[in-house]
């Protein structure tokens, strides 16, 4: 009798076993990040609500390539999740450059009510036709410029060597305030400042922070041109191959996982000018109002492109 205990309980654990699903989830953040802290909690938080019926294994750092790549792989079924920016994606969905464009975005409670709004549910059906369901978007940070060179006002942006992203509306930025934009990779950024290969680069200042920019560059510029977000992606295929319960799971803890990173994101910010004052940076307010003006043409170009009035639309003016 013992023996036929001891068996089936070897079955039921080799069942469990077997239900058990182990999530890939890949991203360019390294582990230091606010993002990557929420991830985890995301992680742990899927593994207690499903009683380890799901578990998420981390890819941080570019382990699987720049995002383009880890987009690629979800597409494709080989990899399950991926955060990327909410606009970067526009290389995918081109409306995500209108949302992605400076100053358009007032706030991160201003960016959520436009990814709710009628023109945020039609983004999010696109993805779908992408093979990419939208799961969340957490709060990045406001990006900031930093440099080795104090930018009190717009004129001081001329000539920069500007590091961005090879995303269309922070090239814009840098071309319409006057800098010459140098797009770098993400992970190869810290390098090209120390090297000189770019003068400057434009983050949050949690970015700023976790990257270590501050030791290469002596400057931060409060620019408040964007709203960083960090979209939670999952691929379709994964998607629809959960359980409604699994993906309420799923839900749950990315919605938990967003109000850490969330809550540190806001909590650094509030405290990180003091930091870097104390590091020996020097901290600038340009007025922004020019930066914004500088944009119209931008803003022009965007209207041409996706309809006179497009950029009120996605503000829900």
């Amino acid at each position: 009798m013992k023996h036929l205990f001891a068996a089936a309980a070897t079955v039921a654990l080799m069942a469990g076993a077997a239900d058990a699903r182990e999530l890939t989830f890949g991203m360019q953040d390294n582990e230091v990040s606010n993002v990557y802290k929420g991830a985890q909690a995301f992680a742990a938080e899927l593994e207690k609500i499903s009683g380890g019926e799901l578990t998420v294994n981390l890819f941080p750092s570019s382990a699987l390539g720049d995002f383009k790549a880890m987009v690629a792989q979800v597409q494709a079924g080989e990899l399950d999740m991926v955060m990327t920016g909410y606009p970067d994606m526009s290389y995918v969905i081109p409306e995500l450059k209108l949302v992605g464009a400076p100053y358009v975005v007032d706030s991160f409670d201003h960016l959520q009510t436009i990814i709710g709004n009628d023109w945020g549910q039609g983004i999010a059906a696109k993805m779908e036709e992408q093979n990419i369901h939208l799961l969340d978007v957490w709060y990045y940070g406001t990006r900031q410029t930093t440099s080795n060179r104090a930018i009190n006002a717009l004129e001081d942006m001329q000539g920069l060597r500007l590091r961005t992203p090879n995303v269309p509306f922070l090239i814009a930025y840098a071309e319409n305030t006057g800098a010459t934009p140098a797009p770098v990779a993400f992970a190869e950024v810290y390098l090209a400042l120390q090297t000189n290969q770019v003068d400057a680069e434009e983050n949050p200042l949690p970015t700023i922070d976790a990257m270590k920019f501050y030791e290469v560059q002596s400057h931060i510029a409060m620019t408040n041109h964007f709203i960083a977000s960090a979209a939670l992606q999952i691929g379709t295929s994964t998607w629809n191959s959960l359980s409604d319960e699994e993906k309420g799971w799923v839900q749950a803890a990315i919605e938990a996982g967003g109000d850490v990173s969330d809550g540190l994101t806001v909590e650094a910010e509030a405290g990180l000018v003091a930091t870097f004052k104390e590091r020996g940076l020097t901290i600038t307010y340009p007025d922004t109002a020019p930066f914004r003006a500088a944009m119209q043409p931008y803003y022009a170009e965007l209207e041409a492109e996706f309809g006179e009035g497009a950029i009120a639309k996605v503000r829900g003016e």
